[in-house]
This record gives C-alpha cells, structure tokens and sequence, in this order.
C-alpha cells in the first residue's frame, strides 16, 4: 500500500511520449493566469523570486508550485496548476529557482535537484506573510524531486503542509542522467545542456577563482556539467556524490505528509528505479501512480487542464481523509 491504478487516458494523438512530452513543453499556452512577482532574500544573501496568483476571495489554502530542470514559473505546468487551483479557492506561488526568472542570481551557487534549504525557506515566507491554514507543494520533475526530499529529510516541517505531489520525479538521479544521456534523448540533452552553459557563462568573469575558461570548455555533456559546475558549486564531492545525496528515492521511506507520485510509464527520462513501487508498498502515506501514458510532464487531457493538474486537486481535498 498504496499503489494507485490510473484512470488517465490520453487523446489518441498524444499517446506517443515524445508528442505529448513536445507539445507540453512547446505548444501549451494557458491564459486568465494574473500573477504578481515578489521578491525574497535568502539567508546568504541571493535572492527568490515568486510569483503569486490568487483565488476571487481570500484564501486560507495555498499550493507552492516548483518548476523543473531551466523552467521557470510562467511555464503553462505551473500556470496550467495555479489557474484550476484559483478557480477552486486557493491560491498559488510559483517559486522560481536561483537564476530562472530571468535575472542571474547574485552568488556563484544556482539552484540544483536537492536544494531544499531554498524551499525550506520559500515555504517559511508563505507561512509568515498569510498565515495560510493549509500549504500544499506541487513538484515537477526536478521540482518533484525536491519536494520529496524535503518531505522526508526529517527535518522540522511545518503543521501546516498537509500534501505534497510529484510529477515526473526523477527519484534517483544518477539513472535518470544515464537515460537522458541516451540516444533516445539526445535532442532533449543537447537543449537542456545549451541553456546550463548560457547561465553559466556570464559566471566566466564575475568568479574567475571558481572556474575557468578550460573548465567550461570541458562541459561537453550534463554528467560533465554537475562535475565541474553544480558538485563544485554546492558543496559536493563530484556528480556522483551529488546525484547520491540529492536523490529523493533514499528519502520515501521517511516520509510523513501525504504525497502523491504521478509517474508515467511510457516517459523517457526516468529509468526503472523511478518508480518506487517497494517504497509506495510500505509506507502508508506515499501514493504511487503510474499511468501508462503521458511522457514527461505530458499528461495531456480535455480542455486544457492536464490529468496530473485534476489529480492534484483531488488529493489535496481528500487529504483529510487519509
């Protein structure tokens, strides 16, 4: 217990992964969303951005939304989330990683797959600024990750967090780079990788102690990139030390807040130890569903609301009955 049987049945056209995982992340659009940008300082000293939209009348519930690997909270998987919450009467805050808003952060550091002293700290300011009631988090990919980390790190969590949803989580991060380095998904590798180097680049001249010219042009790959820049830069040995200690897959057990994992079979950047199956077995608040389709992030439905976005509704209404 618990793992969930899916009910998602994609349109005929978008059974394929790489159609409905393209057309997701390039021909969504979601429109009616009103967000207003407000801008956090962290502990030392950089800077969040988050973006917030809110239900017709004063909400005492919100959902955190977190976005994935040089996404950012206008992407239609946040905004697509955030529209169906407000016009079910609770409002929503997209947090945008360091770097992604469309402003460098301050500091040498970024944002990685673990860093969940930044979401610790996003959630601590929604807390104090409205005294919400009820806080959910919703995670997509990289952000997925995250999110689960933070549930289960065993860290204080606030009394208030009473759901927490992942989608198309790349619980162990070491396979799930091994399958994006693969051949299937080399187009999906070279864009990624081309948008890492261009944040990186301006970093050349302003920490010139902490990389070189010879360091970037060794980057040639993303197990390259996490080696010489996102390992070194927060505080991790090297990739490998830093996809061991990131991974959420390590981390399920622990978890206590209902948390729902919505991962597609039929999606190509997650290898078979992203879909925790024992870990869901055993552990009475982890909800593992697998839908047979829906790629990555791509869970295509009727009139512009995603299956994955009606999920997370649902469980976080019925959350207290679990």
């Amino acid at each position: 217990m618990p793992v969930v049987e899916s009910t998602y049945k994609p349109p005929f056209w978008a059974k394929t992964s790489f159609v409905s995982t393209v057309y997701s992340g390039l021909g969504r659009r979601i429109h009616g969303v009103e967000q207003t940008r407000e801008r956090i300082t962290l502990p030392d000293g950089d800077f969040l951005d988050l973006d917030w939209s809110y239900a017709k009348e004063k909400s005492n519930k919100v959902i955190i939304l977190l976005h994935g690997l040089e996404g950012h909270a206008q992407r239609p998987y946040i905004t697509g989330t955030a529209k169906l919450f407000n016009d079910n009467g609770i409002d929503a805050v997209g947090v945008n990683f360091r770097g992604c808003s469309g402003e460098p952060n301050l500091l040498y550091r970024s944002y990685h797959s673990g860093a969940t002293e930044d979401l610790d700290a996003a959630v601590k300011h929604v807390l104090a600024k409205n005294q919400y009631d009820e806080i959910y988090i919703k995670g997509i990919s990289l952000g997925a990750n995250m999110a689960l980390k933070y549930a289960g790190e065993g860290n204080y969590l606030p009394k208030e967090l009473k759901a927490i949803i992942a989608i198309s989580t790349p619980c162990d991060l070491k396979e799930s780079c091994d399958e994006l380095l693969s051949l299937k998904n080399k187009h999906y590798a070279i864009r990624f990788l081309g948008h890492l180097k261009d944040k990186l680049r301006p970093k050349l001249e302003q920490f010139p102690e902490n990389i070189s010219i010879t360091d970037f042009n060794s980057i040639k790959t993303l197990i390259d990139f996490d080696h010489v820049y996102t390992s070194k830069a927060h505080g991790f040995k090297d990739a490998l030390d830093y996809y061991d200690k990131a991974s959420s897959l390590q981390f399920l057990p622990n978890i206590n807040v209902p948390s729902l994992i919505i991962n597609s079979l039929n999606d190509s950047f997650l290898s078979a130890e992203c879909y925790p199956v024992g870990e869901a077995k055993h552990n009475p608040n982890l909800f593992l569903e697998m839908p047979k389709y829906g790629g990555h992030v791509g869970f295509i439905d009727k009139r512009n609301i995603y299956y994955n976005e009606l999920r997370a509704l649902e469980f976080v209404k019925t959350v207290k009955s679990i």
